[in-house]
Formats: structure tokens, sequence, C-alpha cells
């Protein structure tokens, strides 16, 4: 039996830290409830549309979306490998 290593649970617990700051007004970040902006993708599902490993240049880069209501975001490295871990362990 594999258990991940402490290094991998922290970088999911702070890029749930970093989703729960500043994405969980709109967008559900867990494995079962509902986003609450409708329009707003729940992240367990994020993978389904998008190769969560392509949103790594976006994050670094500066995300911004084509609608107002979502701020655009540009992470650290750091901050970029955390929130993509988190995202993952919601498949």
């Amino acid at each position: 039996m594999s258990f991940p290593a402490l290094a991998d649970i922290e970088s999911v617990r702070r890029g749930r830290a970093f989703a729960q700051a500043n994405c969980s007004r709109c967008h559900s970040i867990d494995r079962t409830t509902r986003s609450p902006r409708v329009a707003a993708l729940p992240f367990r599902t994020l993978h389904k549309r998008y190769p969560v490993e392509t949103l790594e240049d976006a994050l670094g880069e500066g995300l911004s979306t084509g609608h107002p209501r979502m701020p655009e975001f540009r992470l650290d490295p750091g901050q970029v490998g955390d929130f993509i871990s988190f995202l993952k362990s919601l498949e």
C-alpha cells in the first residue's frame, strides 16, 4: 500500500486554502456540493473540460476570463503547483 508523501499532502492543503480564500465564493471546491454560482464549474469537474496540467502556464502568467465577476489571478510557481495538486486531488 502506498501513501502520499507528506509534502504532497501539504501541497494539496495549501492549494485548497488558496481555493477557499479566492474561489469558493463562486466555485464548489469539494467533491459533493454545488457551486454557489450556478455558472461556475465545480472544481471536481474541471479536469473533464481542461487537462489540469494545461492550467499551469495560465495560472503563472495571469488567469483572466471573459466575465468581470472572476478576478484575474497570477500565482507564483509554488502556488501554481499547490493549486494544481489540489485540483488533481478532486479527480
